[in-house]
């Protein structure tokens, strides 16, 4: 390692002071980690010290001892829907519209084909297009694609910068991603909601590089479905369940491709005509992963504080309080994040190396930092030899996922310093 500069004696200087005036600082307590720069929580958020002991009890007590009698005595049964009133104020809903369960795969499945249904129910002739987020994650298109097919509509793949162009009477559905995985760009959700609504047509957002790192506001701006993942940014564990929004009046006519028992309106009636649950369970479909859903809740409370359960209302309110911690404290830190890492970056790195494809404006910005260069894929593996753990896209991004409940500035000026290093080692 070379000797420090004078610039890079600043700047580990401003990170320390950073790091001491970070209200979010003692967070960082609160999650199992080393001595490495971990920013991959946007593929896998690291782990929470509360829930290997929460699955321990899960296994050991309501699984081994109570057994059958935890579906109820454990609250087993009704988890879907207290974990889902325990993320809605993370993205900005009221309590009673979001379901957890099955992979953000399933629920954008069940998403897309109910809003084409409600579409069809609205009369005013024939809607036959459903737009894409052209930049999308590759298995959001592919289950674009299929629900075209199976309710004979036309698929049409469009950034999310030509769509307000592209809405017309034809359209259905619009399924778009919040934040860009690749680039870190924050789609303008609001804006695009409106003129999906003004054209007729149904919005549904996959937030699953928004949620737990910046506001969504899904109630203030009137989206119709959203779906999400809980494994980056909420730090769930290794496919822990995804969520499903439903907003409150779409409800009664949300009309889901997978109709499972669960889902009943009386699951334990067994009957064999299916008759749907109302309000959120809608969006089940079988039998609770209860293992995996249950470490996800313990998971969620470095958001609200203490042990989780309660209403939607009293989630809100510790995420309110000097107990829980606040979406716009977060994304304030988020942005803080990459504005420093952005500016060691430029103080590390020799000139003309990377190129930053995440936009400088805040408007316009995740909670990611991508850069391209040359050689990304070799480059990513010395920095992981190097304790700074990112990720590589092909074929030239290095991506740096910043969660502000556990990064600290110390880490963002280490591993721009370790990227400069590596990247003048190679010439």
């Amino acid at each position: 390692m070379s000797e420090p500069t004078a610039l890079g004696t600043e700047l580990t200087s401003l990170a320390r002071e950073l790091d001491a005036a970070d209200e979010l600082s003692g967070l960082r307590a609160r999650f199992v980690l080393d001595d490495a720069v971990y920013l991959d929580g946007n593929s896998l958020g690291a782990l929470p010290v509360s829930v290997p002991g929460r699955l321990a009890d899960v296994v050991y007590r309501e699984w081994g001892e109570l057994r059958i009698r935890s579906w109820d005595e454990s609250g087993w049964w009704t988890a879907p829907e207290r974990i889902g009133d325990r993320i809605a104020p993370l993205v900005g809903a009221a309590p009673g519209q979001i379901v957890v369960g099955d992979s953000t795969s399933v629920n954008v499945f069940k998403a897309v084909v109910a809003a084409v249904r409600m579409a069809d129910g609205d009369g005013g002739g024939r809607r036959d297009e459903i737009l894409v987020d052209a930049t999308t994650f590759p298995t959001d298109g592919y289950i674009a694609e299929s629900a075209a097919r199976m309710t004979g509509r036309t698929l049409r793949p469009v950034t999310p910068a030509e769509v307000p162009a592209a809405l017309g009477d034809r359209t259905a559905a619009v399924l778009l991603n919040h934040v860009d995985y690749r680039t870190g760009r924050l789609h303008d959700l609001p804006a695009l909601t409106a003129a999906i609504h003004e054209a007729g047509a149904y919005a549904v957002w996959d937030l699953c590089h928004s949620a737990g790192a910046l506001p969504v506001g899904l109630d203030a701006h009137g989206v119709d479905l959203a779906v999400g993942c809980t494994y980056k940014y909420l730090n769930g564990g290794p496919g822990s369940p995804a969520y499903l929004y439903v907003r409150q009046d779409l409800q009664p006519r949300f009309d889901s491709p997978l109709p499972g028992w669960t889902s009943h309106a009386t699951p334990f009636a067994m009957d064999p005509s299916y008759e749907p649950a109302t309000g959120a369970p809608r969006g089940r479909v079988g039998t609770p992963d209860i293992l995996s859903m249950l470490a996800l809740e313990a998971a969620l409370d470095v958001w609200h504080g203490g042990r989780g359960g309660g209403t939607a209302e009293e989630a809100g309110a510790r995420v309110g309080s000097g107990v829980g911690v606040t979406i716009e404290s977060v994304r304030a830190k988020s942005l803080a994040l990459t504005d420093f890492f952005l500016r060691c970056v430029a103080a590390y790195v020799p000139e003309g190396r990377v190129e930053s494809l995440t936009p400088t404006a805040h408007a316009e910005r995740g909670s990611q930092v991508a850069l391209r260069c040359d050689d990304a894929g070799d480059i990513m593996k010395r920095l992981i030899h190097q304790g700074v753990i990112g990720d590589f896209r092909h074929p030239d991004v290095l991506r740096f996922g910043f969660t502000p409940l556990y990064v600290s500035f110390t880490d963002a000026e280490r591993a721009a310093r370790v990227l400069g290093e590596t990247v003048g080692a190679l010439g």
